[in-house]
């Protein structure tokens, strides 16, 4: 006889598992605790299969009842409705909002809560009512382009473009997890307003840094200035981490610089070659009594850091135009001639300029990864500058 309400409702649970059928492979399995499962157990390519129709009383009787009946309908037209709902479920995890939201979580381990929020706010609010629903191995160029326009139009060419960087950071996290083949967003960087940037200057070319280098060390200003130029190649960090950098962070003996890194909030390690520890110390009677390594002109107390203002005009006045050259532009020159003057491991340049770096397992390295490797490079660093600066 075919299951009412009222014998699932009273049926009692027994010391194994009970079954009760309903018909045309339908059944209720009721477990020892008390649990009930509606199940479903029919023929497919000459093989028996069970799936779950649901759990009662969530899926009551009715329910359970159209579902056998639809899963029915699929099995004579040659589906297998468990194989049906596994590619749902696939698809599902493929849609470009589910790779985004597991790009986000998989990178706010080494992002600050700040950037993460900033981030999952801009996906959510820019790309995702309009693709996220999309798989995300079928978005094409031209429908990444409609989305990007719209912020475009709203006349926030800045949010565009990082809107099309994040878009591009998931289509390649999509590749490298088997999820699509291509990133659309490749096609797009010259279509977007200014989508290329303005990067920072930077001179990559070995001549043109020793007539740099040659400048820097003419220089006759003052003397935490002169140094701060002078030690920006040597260290090529972020030029506000250069100015608020902290004597308490530097071990001159131990020849080295740990601070945490504001951008990504994570410890990060400088090894001192020779030349740059001959610097710190040339600056070290004048400075050293205050806080900063670079103090403000206007604070001799050194509780303040230079303005980021005051490296840049100097090189003004040197004549090292904006276009050439930038303070921040020491980090793209030590990253291109570190590999491909000198030969240095990619993944060791990675971890001096403070990025993240994963193992072949996914997790990042810790901040001393390599270190006396990097040691090793720093110093033939500076020692390459050196000739480059002689000719």
């Amino acid at each position: 006889m075919k299951l009412t309400d009222a014998a699932i409702k009273n049926a009692k649970p027994a010391a194994k598992t009970r079954r009760l059928f309903d018909g045309r492979g339908l059944y209720l399995e009721i477990s020892p605790k008390g649990g009930k499962w509606w199940r479903l157990k029919y023929q497919f390519d000459g093989r028996e299969k069970r799936i779950s129709m649901g759990v009662y009383p969530d899926v009551p009787l009715k329910d359970a009842r159209e579902r056998r009946d639809e899963a029915r309908r699929l099995i004579a037209k040659g589906i297998d409705p468990s194989e049906q709902r596994k590619a749902i479920k696939a698809a599902e995890r493929n849609t470009f909002e589910a790779v985004t939201l597991e790009w986000i979580e998989r990178n706010s381990r080494d992002w600050t809560p700040r950037h993460t929020m900033r981030v999952r706010s801009r996906m959510a609010r820019d790309i995702l009512p309009w693709l996220g629903s999309h798989p995300v191995h079928s978005i094409t160029a031209p429908q990444l382009l409609d989305v990007i326009r719209r912020i475009e139009r709203r006349g926030v060419n800045y949010s565009a473009r990082r809107a099309l960087s994040d878009c591009g950071r998931v289509f390649r996290f999509a590749i490298a997890t088997g999820r699509a083949t291509h990133d659309p967003s490749a096609a797009l960087q010259a279509e977007i307003g200014g989508a290329r940037g303005k990067h920072f200057a930077a001179v990559t070319d070995p001549e043109r840094v020793g007539d740099l280098l040659r400048a820097i060390h003419g220089y006759r200003g003052t003397l935490v200035v002169e140094c701060a130029m002078r030690l920006a190649p040597l260290v090529f960090v972020r030029p506000g981490e250069l100015r608020r950098a902290e004597w308490e962070h530097i071990d001159l003996e131990r020849a080295d610089w740990r601070y945490r890194v504001t951008k990504t909030d994570t410890e990060h390690v400088v090894p001192l070659s020779r030349q740059a520890v001959a610097i710190l110390e040339d600056v070290h009677p004048l400075t050293g009594h205050g806080r900063y390594v670079f103090p403000s002109a206007r604070t001799p107390a050194g509780n303040r850091p230079m303005s980021d203002n005051a490296v840049l005009a100097a090189m003004r006045r040197m004549g090292i135009d904006k276009d050439e050259m930038t303070g921040h532009g020491w980090r793209a020159t030590a990253r291109t001639l570190l590999d491909e003057m000198l030969g240095f491991r990619p993944d060791w340049i990675e971890h001096q300029l403070a990025h993240s770096v994963r193992d072949p397992n996914g997790r990042a390295y810790n901040r001393t990864a390599h270190l006396e490797g990097r040691a090793e490079m720093m110093q033939a660093w500076a020692d390459y500058l050196d000739g480059l600066r002689r000719g």
